[in-house]
């Protein structure tokens, strides 16, 4: 069940994205001369006004066909006829749909919450490792070694991602900022439910679901979202994280299926799912508009360039030239796609 959850969530994020295209596309008086989900041979097609809708064979991705768009046009509709700033708003449409669609979700699950944790530090468990290193209760964290703190999760995060047993941390205390250079970061032993456990020593305040709740801590999570992507890429660039821990579409697909097996309710399963499929909506809005060639990232990067040199000399580039580059973009994203999903493969038959 879950792995067709998974699927058909899939299919949904891929038309929401494609759908964004479409919609800025219409409004702003580009034509669009297809409009597909899945790809290869068509199963069905129907034409409205200068609109082909397709629905097609092969169950992944879906495309958004703009007239001028990978080729020549003398059209005054054309993608490319259109100004730069149209052009941009239509390419960022995809990502954006991606994003609202990943924060609809959050706060849907949210607005069935009773509470959430607050960053105020409401008790210290005894001999407190935070207490004895001049943390007092009612403080709110602020940040930690510079990066800001909202919710919980980046409390644990952001703790757990240092590995120098020191901290920069700042904390509100009687709503002034107190800064700790250096705050030495240490665990102790407690007796949990769980059994022993190594924790920092304290618990956090709760504040009871309202409107304005909600809807902060559903922008705070997305936010969070959107910071996992960063962190999981410059990991990937440092060496801290490997390919073993890139996954495709078939490692998502299982993560969700097992995530959801792991609950103890179908009912915790299916929000589990939800809140999963959420993050990978927002993790496509921030991939989707990382400046390489393909992507509508790299599209809009080549779209500012091109401007700034056009308004500069005064001379328009051949789009053929930009095409070649996001042409080999493709192959290449192609290539590394099939590498990643065979990897994933290989880590199911043989893990």
């Amino acid at each position: 069940m879950y792995i067709l959850f998974a699927i058909l969530a899939f299919g949904i994020l891929i038309f929401v994205h494609e759908l964004g295209h479409f919609i800025a596309a219409k409004s702003l008086g580009v034509k669009v001369n297809e409009f597909a989900i899945c790809m290869g041979p068509a199963i069905f097609q129907k034409t409205v006004g200068e609109t082909t809708y397709s629905l097609r064979s092969i169950p992944i991705g879906g495309y958004c066909a703009m007239e001028g768009e990978d080729e020549a046009s003398d059209s005054p509709r054309a993608f490319t006829s259109a100004k730069w700033w149209k052009r941009l708003i239509i390419l960022a449409a995809g990502a954006f749909m991606n994003f609202v669609i990943g924060f609809l979700i959050v706060l849907l699950l949210f607005s069935t919450a009773d509470g959430f944790s607050t960053t105020q530090v409401s008790k210290f468990l005894p001999d407190s490792p935070m207490e004895v290193h001049g943390m007092q209760e009612g403080d709110y964290f602020y940040s930690i070694d510079g990066s800001r703190v909202y919710t919980l999760t980046d409390i644990q995060l952001y703790l757990s991602r240092n590995a120098t047993g020191k901290c920069d941390l700042v904390v509100l205390r009687d709503g002034e900022k107190v800064e700790m250079p250096d705050f030495t970061l240490e665990k102790k032993e407690y007796e949990t439910e769980k059994g022993k456990e190594l924790l920092y020593g304290f618990t956090v305040g709760y504040e009871e679901a309202t409107a304005s709740s909600v809807l902060r801590n559903s922008w705070y999570a997305c936010m969070d979202f959107c910071r996992m992507v960063w962190m999981g890429l410059e990991d990937l660039i440092t060496g801290r994280a490997g390919l073993n821990e890139v996954g495709g579409p078939v490692a998502i697909v299982n993560t969700m299926s097992e995530t959801g097996k792991a609950a103890k309710t179908t009912a915790e399963g299916i929000r589990d799912v939800l809140y999963l499929t959420a993050f990978i909506a927002v993790n496509l809005a921030v991939m989707n508009m990382l400046p390489i060639p393909a992507l509508d990232g790299g599209r809009i990067f080549f779209l500012l360039v091109t401007a700034a040199i056009e308004g500069i000399f005064r001379k328009k580039i051949d789009p053929k030239y930009e095409g070649y580059i996001h042409g080999a973009g493709m192959v290449l994203l192609l290539l590394f796609m099939a590498f990643i999903t065979f990897h994933d493969v290989w880590k199911l038959i043989f893990r």
